[in-house]
């Protein structure tokens, strides 16, 4: 599965600039690449960024998360979501597992990575916990 450039791209924002809060990222079947499917705001939140996952269907995504340490310093972390509901095709989510690793190579700079099955394995909570990993 190739990656568009402007994946790659748009993540280079995201991670450099600090352009973009998140990417959504899908996988284009006919056309046997990852593409960019949406790119959040820096302005907008965590709630803003699960909403855009769709309830059914696989997608990759990135999350810039910002949070205060307890020697209250400013940081974030830069989270790979690997999303695969149990309801998505089971198709769609053998194509999305044998894909992931290529694609987060190409994504220099994933400090986390999660996978999730169900909004409850990628709540806030999940998150935190994730960040002294």
């Amino acid at each position: 599965m190739a990656v568009h450039d402007d994946c790659k791209l748009r993540f280079l924002e995201l991670k450099a600039k600090r352009t973009h809060r998140f990417i959504v990222f899908r996988i284009e079947e006919k056309q046997k690449q990852v593409i960019v499917e949406k790119v959040g705001e820096p302005d907008q939140n965590y709630e803003d960024f699960t909403a855009s996952l769709p309830p059914n269907e696989c997608r990759y995504a990135v999350y810039d998360f910002d949070y205060v340490t307890a020697e209250n310093c400013q940081k974030s972390r830069i989270f790979f979501i690997a999303w695969s509901p149990d309801t998505a095709r089971v198709r769609s989510k053998m194509i999305y597992a044998s894909s992931k690793d290529r694609f987060k190579r190409e994504m220099d700079g994933i400090q986390v990575e999660l996978q999730a099955t169900d909004p409850t394995e990628m709540d806030l909570d999940v998150i935190k916990s994730r960040l002294s990993k």
